[in-house]
This record gives C-alpha cells, sequence and structure tokens, in this order.
C-alpha cells in the first residue's frame, strides 16, 4: 500500500483531539521520534526507543518502558488494521497538560500521538545517483544541554526548509553560529577524505541521527576494505569542499549520495556506495529480528 491518509492515535485513542493547554502544543514541550516502517514492522525500533527515552529522561517527562511499549505495540496494530506495511510512523511525547506559563506540572501525565503516513515520495535516482545541496543562510544556535536531543523545538529547521523551493535542491546544509557545519534540515551529513568518515561533533547543536548511529556503531565495521572508525570533528566548509565523497542519512531515508553542494561537485564514490549496501542488509536483518 503506497497512498493512504494520514491516521492518528492521541494517547491510545483514535480520532481524540489534543487539547489546546498541551505543552507541547503551547511550548514545544516534548520529543518525538520519525521511523521506517517496512513489512508491517519497526525494523530500527530499538534505536529510536533508546532516544526517545534519553530524550524524557533528559527533559524530566516521566515515561516508562512499559507504557512507550504498549504505544509501540498499538502503533502496529493501527497499521494492520488499515493495512499499512510501508510507510513511516512517528511519535510524539509531550510533557501533557499544563497551566499557562513556563513553571511544569508537579506531576505531569505525558501525550503520546502516534501516527502512519505514506512513503516519502522521493525520486529514485536521490539513492541510486545521488542529490544537489545548498547551504542554508539559517545558522543553528548553540544549546548544549539539548545537543542530539530529537526535542519538538525545530524553527530552526523550518525556517532553513523555507529557503528554497527549487525541487532540484533536495536538501539544506545547517552551520553553526562560528560557520561549522553540523547538519542538513533533516539528515546527518559525513564527508569522505582518504578513505576516512567524518561527521560533525554534536555536542553544541543538532540531532545525532538513528541512522548516523548505525553507521558509526555497526555498518563501518562491515566495509571491505576497512576503514578508521569515523571521526567526530569540526566540519568546516573548506573540509567539505575538499571532501573526495559526501553523502547524507536518516532512518526513512536510508543513505543519498552528495554530488553537488553549491558550486562543489562530488563523485558517488566507492565509501558511499558500500554504506549504502550495508545499511539494505542490516535493515533486513533487522525486519527478520521483528
Amino acid at each position: 500500500m503506497s497512498a493512504f491518509a494520514p491516521v492518528f492515535l492521541v494517547n491510545g485513542r483514535p480520532g481524540a483531539t489534543l487539547s489546546p493547554l498541551d505543552r507541547g502544543f503551547a511550548y514545544g514541550d516534548g520529543v518525538f521520534e520519525t521511523l521506517i516502517l517496512d513489512g508491517g514492522t519497526l525494523p530500527l525500533w530499538d534505536y529510536h526507543q533508546q532516544r526517545l527515552l534519553a530524550g524524557c529522561e533528559c527533559l524530566g517527562i516521566p515515561l516508562p518502558l512499559s507504557t512507550l511499549t504498549a504505544h509501540k505495540d498499538q502503533l502496529l496494530a493501527l497499521a494492520a488494521r488499515h493495512a499499512v506495511d510501508t510507510g513511516v510512523a512517528k511519535l510524539v511525547v509531550t510533557r501533557g497538560e499544563g497551566g499557562r506559563g513556563y513553571a511544569t506540572p508537579a506531576e505531569p501525565t505525558p501525550t503520546i500521538v502516534a501516527g502512519l503516513y505514506p512513503p516519502p515520495a522521493y525520486p529514485v535516482s536521490h539513492c541510486r545517483t545521488g542529490v544537489q545541496v545548498r547551504v542554508c543562510n539559517q545558522r543553528l544556535g548553540t544549546n548544549p544541554a539539548l545537543a542530539g536531543l530529537k526535542h519538538l523545538n525545530r524553527l530552526e529547521n523550518v525556517l532553513a526548509r523555507r529557503e528554497w523551493t527549487d525541487t532540484a535542491i533536495a536538501e539544506g546544509l545547517l552551520l553553526d553560529q562560528n560557520g561549522q557545519v553540523i547538519e542538513a534540515t533533516a539528515s546527518n551529513v559525513f564527508i569522505v577524505k582518504d578513505a576516512a568518515l567524518i561527521t560533525p561533533r554534536l555536542d553544541q547543536c543538532g540531532v545525532a541521527g538513528v541512522a548516523r548511529r548505525i553507521i558509526m556503531e555497526v555498518l563501518v565495521a562491515r566495509l571491505t576494505p576497512p576503514v578508521s572508525p569515523v571521526q567526530e570533528a569540526r566540519l568546516s566548509l573548506e573540509m567539505l569542499r575538499d571532501a573526495d565523497e559526501i553523502f547524507l542519512c536518516n532512518s526513512v531515508n536510508g543513505i543519498w549520495p552528495v554530488l553537488a553542494v553549491e558550486q562543489w561537485h562530488y563523485p558517488r564514490g566507492p565509501v558511499t556506495a558500500a554504506l549504502q549496501q550495508c545499511f539494505e542488509t542490516y535493515l533486513d536483518e533487522r525486519r527478520a529480528l521483528s
């Protein structure tokens, strides 16, 4: 099933609505995960679960593992009920309802919204051939306390994505206040230089993506010939310019080779191609276990 109207559960109930007093709506007080649904399963669930729970812990939102697992099961049941086996799933966890003002409730009751969306309609060429990318004018602010989290405050990404409408440009790179490359609007970025893999350090801002983690912890070790572990570093535009290969990644789209950043051009190189194959194989393995 490739196209369907999005469907949702709010606190496990279909057709329920979100309260205007919900702090996720009022203040972006929460976290979220966007997951690939494949073969009626969530093959990367463990990674998303860990990041979601870590985000809730950081924000002080009480979310027992048993509660999250129950909502995951409800999401899969929703997919089965609507005969959806391929698409995009989303889980949003907010602190729940609260009064006006920033003070948090003493004993919050989180709101959990689960949704199913059709698969993204990107051209196959994005993966097979590669994409063109721009450098965004919007800069990321520095906030070490929230760095790495996938929290609901994504206005910087929204403003960056508003900068272009040209469909030939697939993504935009976001820099920090010092002009260092951090990420793209909806994906992480890696460069390859002299067979070494480098990705931006995300200790000041940016989102630590699931696909990024899988590449660093699992896939690099599978490459033949072997390469060194991924380096997390400050990534300048000059380093980007001089890269042998560049690719973007997220858990829904997988790995996209970058063919151009502004006026700089790159091949779909051997390291990127090998990682793409490794990623697909890893998804197959995870599906078999789900």
